[in-house]
């Protein structure tokens, strides 16, 4: 049921990145894997160039975001999270939507297939690029957190 208070994606889909890690540590419970990846997250938002030819996706980028952060309080209470993978790097088809949902860090303009980086690609390459280069903590591996109460 659709509730007035929470924010959906253009697919309809409520955005809570609180369920993730609900997930995660569900799997660490019940299944305990060495490793997990997460492969595909992402968000759908009406992306359209402004005139000067940027995308702008602050939500999008507010996704991945909170979605990492989601993540990241997983992986501090014992997940094994060693990747994640944002979904998907262009706009594409979608089998039910065709080309009207933008999922995409890059917006792909489909009458000249010209690409431009949205707002959000930028964030998460320099996100990437300070993980890399050690500028944020990364989470700590599980064998170096106390076990789960």
């Amino acid at each position: 049921m659709r509730q007035d208070d929470r924010e959906y994606t253009d697919m309809g889909w409520e955005v809570a990145p609180g369920g993730l890690t609900e997930v995660l540590l569900r799997i660490r419970d019940e299944y305990g894997p060495a490793v997990i990846y997460i492969t595909e997250n992402g968000a759908a938002y009406g992306d359209v160039r402004g005139h000067d030819g940027s995308v702008h996706d602050p939500e999008r980028q507010a996704y991945l975001a909170s979605h990492i952060e989601a993540i990241r309080v997983a992986a501090t209470l014992g997940v094994p999270v060693r990747g994640y993978f944002a979904w998907s790097l262009l706009d594409n088809f979608e089998w039910a939507w065709g080309y009207s949902r933008r999922f995409g860090l890059i917006y792909v303009d489909y009458p000249t297939l010209e690409r431009v980086p949205k707002a959000s690609f930028e964030w998460y390459r320099d996100f990437i690029s300070r993980q890399r280069a050690g500028q944020t903590p990364a989470a700590p591996r599980a064998a170096e957190l106390p076990a789960p109460e």
